[in-house]
């Protein structure tokens, strides 16, 4: 069996750029990845030890690549992930994105994370991809292309946006219509002026709520002026409060608020708490998601409900499915979940509680 020395010679890198690949510890250039990977291919190098006597078999682990394990989104689709997994007797590997973020772009970033899922001879990966539209094609290109390099058959499950043109099996949302439903219920509760706080405008999901949002003011023919009434959040409180603080400069007769996520509602709900806004009264706020979080707050946030548990359930159960039958239906499978409008205070005053933990 070839060494890590023989590896670097043969690529014509450092031992540490071999072990950087490999580890995904740092941040190496794409041109001498593929060096790296090529030389490990050819050399027919095992960089886990235990990996020459698990050729052709199992190995109880599965890859999970995620965007953010520290928010309140991920870790109940984890949670519905790992039920399965228990019943399979597999372990997880969780490798989070959102942390590595600062030191290479995205597609880098996560092409990283998959190396070292790869590496670790996982007998499949269910990621959430955070890459833009604009660079999808190549991305997907080139992390089916790692697949295909380190390991032939190893299944890949997409989470919450539709890669089955990418040939890749997704368990997604329909995040346009459930946009257009939380706006109609404002639109129904007698706003004319809704404003939009939407999430990182680079992610695909976010597009497809903010079309959502539009679609149906155009449709109810409301006055919608762009510049003012979107504004730019990144998924967080802190964001939801201070873009808030700028809707209201831009538009001070605004009187409904859909937010792209529960958490950027509540911060939005503190600052119009803060200047004397009522809420629902004077102003009425949809949030996006339905997090614990939306409950505990007052008044608790109206949302569109996303079946996080049973979505982790069902992208688990077609990852296993594949990695049971790997010759069966080779065309790709897309699920789309349902999602549901939760009416809560923020939109109408006085709404009976309603808490649900069965699918948080």
């Amino acid at each position: 069996m070839s060494s890590i020395k023989e590896v670097a010679l043969y690529a014509g890198v450092s031992i540490s750029t071999v072990s950087n690949v490999l580890n995904g510890t740092k941040y190496v250039s794409p041109a001498l990845t593929e060096k790296v990977l090529d030389a490990v291919q050819k050399l027919e190098y095992e960089a886990n030890p235990l990996a020459a006597g698990l050729k052709n078999k199992k190995t109880g682990l599965i890859g999970v690549l995620t965007q953010d394990m520290c928010g309140v989104f991920y870790p109940y689709i984890i949670r519905g992930i790992s039920a399965i997994a228990d019943e399979k007797e597999y372990r997880i590997i969780i490798c989070d994105v959102n942390g590595k973020k600062s030191e290479s772009s995205v597609s880098e970033c996560e092409k990283q994370m998959f190396h070292k899922l790869l590496l670790s001879h996982v007998d499949g990966i269910i990621f959430a991809s955070s890459i833009d539209k604009a660079s999808e094609k190549q991305h997907f290109k080139e992390i089916k292309n790692l697949v295909q390099k380190q390991n032939k058959r190893i299944p890949l499950v997409s989470l919450e946006r539709d890669l089955t043109s990418f040939g890749i099996d997704s368990v997604y949302f329909d995040n346009l219509n459930n946009a257009r439903k939380a706006v109609q219920h404002l639109i129904d509760c007698g706003c004319k002026k809704i404003c939009h706080i939407t999430g990182p405008r680079e992610l695909q999901i976010v597009a497809e709520r903010l079309a959502g949002y539009e679609e149906c003011l155009l449709e109810n023919s409301l006055f919608l002026n762009e510049d003012k009434m979107i504004v730019n959040g990144r998924y967080t409180y802190q964001s939801g409060y201070m873009v808030m603080k700028d809707l209201l400069e831009k538009v001070p007769d605004l009187d409904g608020v859909f937010c792209g996520n529960d958490e950027m509602a509540i911060g939005a709900l503190k600052f119009l708490k803060e200047r004397g806004k009522k809420v629902p009264q004077e102003i009425k706020l949809m949030g996006y998601d339905d997090v614990f979080l939306s409950t505990i707050v007052d008044p608790t946030i109206s949302t569109i409900h996303i079946r996080k548990n049973s979505t982790g359930k069902k992208a688990a159960e077609l990852l296993f499915n594949r990695i049971e039958n790997p010759s069966d239906n080779p065309e790709p499978i897309g699920i789309k979940m349902e999602s549901k409008l939760i009416i809560r205070n923020s939109t109408i005053e006085n709404m009976p509680e309603n808490w649900n933990f069965n699918d948080w």
